[in-house]
């Protein structure tokens, strides 16, 4: 699903590519999308033919771009859009999905949240994982450290899986 999602994100962005940084460009904007994320940023960099570590640098420094937005904002936000008719049925919907992955981020606290956030599993990620440890209420500092860490340890999984085996069956 990440792969053909990454797939139609760079065909969707591939007039960017006359753009001297365009490639570039391409991946850290995938890289700040909720669900593909970091993950799915490396995987466009692969399909794009660029280079290991200056698409990891690229690619990490989008996907934590959203982190302190989304622990310092979105609980604000999302009670205020609760207010309205319009986006009320949407939010909550949002947070039960958020909620109901919740058990190992609770369970673990900031090491849950870390391997939530590390490991690249459908339905994980920095998005995510932030979402709920602000719904749990978790101390903002310590959760955007431990989701940084996470983010760090994704990419490390998604460098061996993207420029390994996924570059070995491209190329």
């Amino acid at each position: 699903m990440a792969t053909n999602l990454a797939m139609t994100l760079v065909e969707a962005f591939s007039g960017l590519t006359a753009l001297k940084y365009g490639k570039e460009l391409i991946i850290f904007i995938i890289s700040m999308f909720p669900i593909l994320e970091l993950r799915g940023g490396l995987i466009a960099a692969t399909l794009l033919g660029l280079s290991g570590l200056p698409s990891f640098i690229i690619c990490f420094i989008g996907n934590i771009i959203p982190i302190p937005f989304i622990l310092w904002l979105i609980t604000p936000i999302f009670n205020r859009l609760k207010k309205t008719k319009l986006f009320s049925g949407i939010v909550n919907k949002l947070e039960r999905k958020a909620m109901s992955k919740k058990d190992q981020i609770e369970k673990l606290q900031y090491i849950g949240l870390l391997l939530f956030v590390g490991i690249p599993l459908p339905g994980t990620g920095a998005w995510t994982g932030c979402l709920i440890a602000a719904l749990l209420d978790m101390d903002k500092k310590k959760s955007m450290l431990y989701a940084i860490l996470g983010v760090l340890l994704a990419g490390v999984i998604m460098m061996i899986l993207s420029f390994g085996i996924l570059d070995n069956i491209i190329h």
